[in-house]
């Protein structure tokens, strides 16, 4: 997909960032145009634009003000609705703008049209002075692959599309990939991954990727990979079925925060593990209290077939935590609670590492990609203490569902690991400048920007 950016300035057509505190100014130095903007009644209310004529009535520029928020979706929203062309930020005004809006022009390119053609192309901005191509390009590329992988279909993105997607990667940077799937996964003592899946007619799946040198900072990266929830036999409801393809967004940012990180050649040792399944309906599948043996030999109940991310993670983390990484960091599409919590546009954050957890959140606000620290509570323990087993993978009652999760989680981990876990949401439900309705790359640049800090 084309990031809408181009070094082609032939025909290009001005655009002067302005708000409306600078409006005032911008009029005294063209005094030519004062009318005209008193005419239409532009203000420069953010988000607001407005095309000047110039003394031969053509368009001489575009005045834009940048929406409110985070600098990088500031002119995110013009690929959209200025009309098709080519436009660039005027220089004299423009010095501060680099990467930010060429990621934001990017992002906002964006269009799902592996199914449908979009009703037009974005406009075209052209390369902002100062900007670093290779990094906007491939942050934006990463983002654009998390997107596509989520909005497509789980009727096209099964586990096997994920694997395949994932040896593409792989590929692309001569890392290392092995698939260990169905029946394997019981031999090579997954038990958790083959249990969720086996109901499928998809046989599910570990992939496991390897790049970087083995004397490197080890950083393993482990992504949900529920390529559909049905709830397994505790069906979910119509409407909660409806989004579900997104069940594998972490996978999906997991996969394509390893692409970035490959690209940009991060002097680090990388893993990525991704559990793919599909949590289906059949005679074979898991049921309500079920026991099953964890690739650590913990047993744990199933209190809930609905409760299977944690399920398929558990193993992928056990396995992670056995070569003692430098960093390992989870990212799943969790719980409904987090988002109870902290609504679509903040991503959860558990983190016993202070420094860690506050280098993420410093990482996120810096690129507008926010998250936000949550407990793990060791109290809430007992909640998943298990009758007949070790463990339940659900609590005994219904507060703090996505602590209870991230508890859970935490029994895989040795307690000096080095670990992160996002609940994300994995999609925008409503449309946004730089963020379309549907599959989104949530937590990814910020962990992106973190992971390159920390190993420069």
């Amino acid at each position: 997909m084309s990031l809408a950016l181009t070094s082609d300035r032939s025909n290009a057509v001005s655009i002067t960032p302005v708000n409306a505190q600078a409006l005032p100014a911008w009029l005294e130095q063209h005094p030519h145009a004062r009318e005209w903007i008193s005419a239409i009644g532009f203000k420069a209310d953010p988000g607001s634009f407005a095309f000047v004529p110039g003394r031969d009535g053509r368009s001489s520029v575009v005045l834009a003000s940048p929406v409110e928020g985070p600098p990088v979706y500031g002119f995110a929203h013009l690929p959209g609705v200025l009309p098709e062309g080519t436009y660039v930020f005027d220089a004299g005004n423009a010095q501060h703008l680099s990467d930010d809006a060429a990621l934001g022009w990017a992002l906002g390119s964006y269009a799902f049209s592996a199914y449908k053609k979009p009703k037009r192309k974005p406009a075209t901005l052209v390369w902002p002075a100062n900007a670093d191509r290779a990094e906007v390009e491939r942050v934006a590329s990463a983002v654009f692959l998390a997107r596509d992988l989520i909005n497509t279909p789980a009727e096209d993105m099964g586990p096997e599309q994920l694997a395949a997607a994932a040896t593409r990667v792989a590929k692309a940077h001569d890392a290392a990939i092995a698939i260990t799937v169905g029946e394997d996964l019981l031999e090579r003592n997954y038990p958790t991954i083959h249990i969720v899946g086996r109901a499928s007619s998809r046989e599910p799946r570990l992939i496991d990727l390897r790049w970087g040198r083995e004397d490197a900072p080890k950083v393993t990266l482990v992504g949900k990979g529920v390529c559909f929830d049905t709830g397994g036999l505790d069906l979910k409801p119509r409407e909660g079925m409806l989004e579900m393809k997104k069940d594998m967004g972490g996978a999906a940012v997991m996969l394509s925060l390893a692409d970035a990180l490959m690209s940009a050649g991060t002097p680090i040792r990388l893993r990525v593990l991704i559990p793919a399944v599909e949590n289906s309906v059949s005679g074979n599948a898991y049921r309500p209290r079920d026991i099953v043996r964890t690739r650590i030999g913990k047993t744990v109940e199933i209190g809930n077939t609905d409760a299977e991310g944690r399920l398929i993670l558990c193993d992928a983390l056990a396995e992670a935590d056995t070569e003692r990484p430098d960093l390992l960091i989870d990212c799943a599409t969790l719980t409904g609670a987090a988002r109870v919590a902290l609504g679509p546009e903040l991503q959860a954050l558990f983190c016993d590492d202070d420094d860690v957890a506050a280098g993420m959140l410093a990482a996120g606000a810096r690129v507008g990609d926010p998250l936000w620290r949550m407990p793990i509570w060791r109290p809430y323990r007992k909640e998943i203490e298990g009758k007949c087993a070790d463990l339940n993978n659900v609590a005994k009652g219904t507060f703090a569902g996505s602590i209870i999760a991230a508890l859970y989680l935490a029994e895989f981990v040795s307690p000096d690991t080095r670990w992160a876990h996002l609940d994300v949401m994995g999609a925008n439900t409503s449309p946004r400048p730089g963020r379309p309705e549907g599959g989104e790359a949530t937590g990814l640049r910020a962990l992106y920007a973190y992971v390159r800090a920390r190993y420069p």
